[in-house]
């Protein structure tokens, strides 16, 4: 019974001290992961606690369990135009890339250890994938916003490569274990798992969204239902060959994009989750390592991270974004971006699982050149977005949203709050001075703890919080109104736009009525959406940019087709 008592104290401890220590990672940069990390090597075999934890078994199902939570979450939070977007470059990346990966960095590695060059290509099988409990938790824990299309290709790429990582990793597995023979049906299996893994994550969307809208259920048990149906889908795809990661990231994105009253409720529950799996993932994976272990194969893994990142990873985003026509800046931050996380430790078992030969090897070297990846890459994500000029300013939001839930409505319908700050544009007005949507309706403000009517039509003031009743599709046009402009982001919407914002139907030959441009020959009565459209081969997405004589020209609001509706312009030397 004591034991019990103490091993309970523990886990409780470990979850509080990996709490509190994000604050720490916030405050000097430090990847989250990688202090996850940390906290479990200080408690394992060799640290501060002596805790022994040698059972691959377990350590692979706890974390598939939570890597089907966070990509579950993922998918959620993916909107439909990231795939519009991003989908083709991202599968490009999660298809040809990993396998370009898995080459460079396995035939670099059977060198380096002096190992068969099969065993070379399952160490690159193992680290080919970029994780997406990495690259997710990094761009939230960092609060920063890239371009469109680099972000939406990150996270779609780095939630849809596991299963070519899988296939590789397991074929390569079974070569080695001589239970299973190289030839043309890796790619049969490949399409296999593809196919189910596409079919089941798009039956099982449409199926929770059905019966979210049918079951009477309280609204609190949705969120258990979502991690229920998502671990279920993971196991049933895996069933029948099929990639259960792929399965359910699309059952997230389905589920994330219906316009239910329930996704409210089930994104607040599933973020908290999310968190909890990256705690318990990565606090397991290093309770499992032996430090001692790491310091055999810590030169050559070092060398293999090295090419990694710098020789491998860029030159399968080279090869794969051929056809898509990405910036340079783009590949280069999109080649910086593929960090390694919990994946590749996870997919270490598997030759650990199988009794492949130098079982440990591969454990510890993936190790190695995760802490690396996190280290170094995901240390200076903030850094290198901003140096690329590939970071754009924040949405303006809500400071609160209350969803009404128990109302019977063909739109989720909400209560919104505004704080106002110094920076608010609301201070000392009132409401009546803003042009706000039609569905909107303001309530009131609280005022000191106090509910002051909007009949009372108060004036504004520091630290009042405005409500407003409106639905959900409106709040981004309802928040750029009445949103404070953070001063406190590293990027303001003036610093990246511009200080004027023009109407994309305007022609060159306006804008050179206020700028005195030269215009390029034909083109005067070209519309400056036109203009920007036509510079490029692809998707117009916000944050685009192209110059025209002394001014930049970036792409500042679209339409819901897609179109060019709002430009920012600001001199070219700035």
């Amino acid at each position: 019974m004591e034991a019990i008592n103490l091993t309970i104290l523990v886990i409780g401890a470990l979850f509080l001290i990996s709490i509190i220590a994000t604050l720490i990672s916030a405050r000097i940069g430090a990847p989250i992961l990688l202090v996850f990390l940390i906290i479990g090597m200080l408690a394992g075999e060799q640290g501060l606690l002596g805790i022994t934890f040698n059972n691959p078994q377990v350590a692979f199902l706890i974390g598939s369990i939570a890597l089907v939570i966070i990509l579950f979450d993922g998918g959620m939070r993916t909107h439909p135009e990231r795939f519009r977007v991003a989908l083709a470059p991202a599968a490009m990346l999660a298809t040809l890339g990993v396998v370009i990966t898995c080459t460079v960095t396995g035939l670099a590695a059977a060198w380096i250890l002096g190992l068969h060059w099969l065993q070379g290509l399952l160490l690159g099988a193992i680290l080919s994938s970029t994780d997406a409990a990495a690259v997710f938790s990094i761009f939230q824990s960092r609060g920063i916003r890239i371009k469109d299309r680099v972000a939406s290709t990150l996270e779609i790429e780095s939630g849809s490569n596991d299963p070519m990582a899988v296939m590789l990793t397991v074929t390569l597995v079974g070569v080695l274990a001589e239970y299973t023979a190289l030839d043309w049906s890796v790619l049969i299996v490949f399409l296999k798992q593809a196919i189910i893994g596409g079919a089941v994550g798009y039956g099982a969307g449409r199926l929770f969204v059905f019966l979210c809208r049918k079951l009477p259920l309280s609204f609190a048990f949705f969120p258990l239902m979502a991690v229920a149906c998502c671990i279920s889908v993971y196991a049933v795809t895996t069933q029948f060959e099929g990639s259960g990661f792929l399965a359910v990231y699309l059952m997230g994105y389905f589920v994330g994009n219906a316009r239910l009253p329930q996704v409210l409720y089930i994104l607040r529950v599933h973020d908290g989750l999310a968190w909890l799996s990256q705690i318990v993932m990565f606090l397991m994976l290093g309770l499992l390592v032996v430090p001692s272990q790491l310091l055999e194969h810590l030169l050559p893994a070092l060398a293999i991270a090295g090419i990694l990142i710098f020789i491998a990873r860029p030159l399968a985003v080279i090869l794969s974004l051929i056809p898509f026509h990405f910036p340079a800046k783009d590949q280069l931050f999109i080649s910086w971006v593929g960090l390694r996380g919990a994946v590749p430790i996870i997919l270490a078992l598997f030759p650990w699982l199988a009794g492949v030969p130098d079982e440990h090897l591969y454990f510890n070297v993936a190790f190695v050149i995760v802490i690396v990846s996190l280290v170094f890459q995901g240390w200076s994500i903030s850094p290198v977005a901003r140096w690329l000029k590939l970071e754009v300013p924040k949405e303006s939001g809500p400071d609160q949203t209350m969803p009404l839930d128990a109302i019977d409505s063909n739109d989720v319908i909400e209560v919104i709050s505004f704080n106002l700050k110094a920076d608010s544009p609301m201070l000392d007005k009132q409401w009546q001075d803003f042009t706000v949507p039609q569905n909107a309706e303001f309530l009131g403000v609280i005022r000191n703890g106090e509910w002051l009517l909007s009949s009372e039509k108060p004036v504004f003031k520091l630290k009042d919080s405005v409500l407003v009743l409106c639905k959900m599709v409106d709040v981004p046009a309802i928040s750029t109104v009445l949103a404070s402009a953070a001063s406190s982001r590293s990027m303001t919407a003036s610093d990246f736009f511009g200080d004027f914002v023009l109407n994309g139907q305007i022609t060159l030959d306006e804008l050179d009525a206020f700028y005195s441009i030269t215009l390029p020959e034909h083109e005067s009565h070209v519309t400056l959406a036109d203009y920007i459209t036509e510079r490029f081969h692809r998707r117009v997405v916000v944050g685009d940019q192209v110059k025209l004589d002394a001014l930049v020209l970036t792409v500042r609001q679209l339409d819901d087709q897609g179109n060019v509706k709002q430009v920012g312009i600001k001199p070219g030397d700035s």
